[in-house]
């Protein structure tokens, strides 16, 4: 997954990193480099101070762009710090880099999980990143119960997201919700 994210980070850094003169050409891969990791470690950080509800809401319609999104804003301001801090590239040119790139990724990275014909991104591989691979998602699999009729995850209709539903989503094989929690049940 982190390959992936890194390739979003490149294609949306051609206009907001390589062609911006605030980024000197030799950090230009750096700057890029340090988004993707900005994406991970700002929604690791929001899960771990509890904003699992947020984290789920991101999936939910079409506000992954909206710059007004609270993980959006988190996720901009963590990558506009780092790159002051590491990079030295002034607030106000550093503001303006995250706010071009976090929305364009975190967009592209909510459409492609939530695409049952794209399997670049698995729900799965999400919340395995963000978790840190320490496999306590309960926190996370709360969260997929609370929202899950909303990201079709109900398989058998009964209104809540449970074992069964898991069961009945990996007995199916089709990928994407299937393979998602077929995962998060190790399956």
């Amino acid at each position: 997954m982190f390959e992936q994210l890194a390739q979003l980070a490149q294609q949306f850094g051609q206009e907001a990193v390589v062609n911006n003169t605030a980024v000197p050409n030799e950090k230009n891969e750096a700057v890029i480099t340090e988004a993707s990791n900005s994406v991970i470690s700002g929604l690791q950080k929001i899960v771990s101070e509890g904003g699992v509800d947020q984290l789920a809401g991101l999936f939910q319609g079409n506000n992954a762009a909206d710059k007004s999104n609270p993980v959006v804003q988190k996720l901009t301001n963590e990558l506009s710090g780092n790159l002051g801090e590491q990079f030295g590239i002034n607030a106000s040119d550093a503001s303006g880099i995250a706010s071009k790139l976090i929305p364009q990724i975190v967009a592209a990275l909510v459409g492609k999980a939530k695409d049952p014909n794209d399997s670049s991104f698995e729900i799965s591989d999400i919340i395995a990143a963000i978790s840190g691979g320490s496999g306590d998602n309960s926190g996370i699999m709360d969260a997929i119960s609370k929202y899950g009729g909303q990201f079709g995850l109900d398989q058998n209709g009964d209104g809540k997201v449970d074992l069964s539903d898991a069961m009945d989503a990996v007995n199916k094989k089709g990928g994407g919700i299937g393979g998602m929690l077929g995962g998060l049940f190790g399956k």
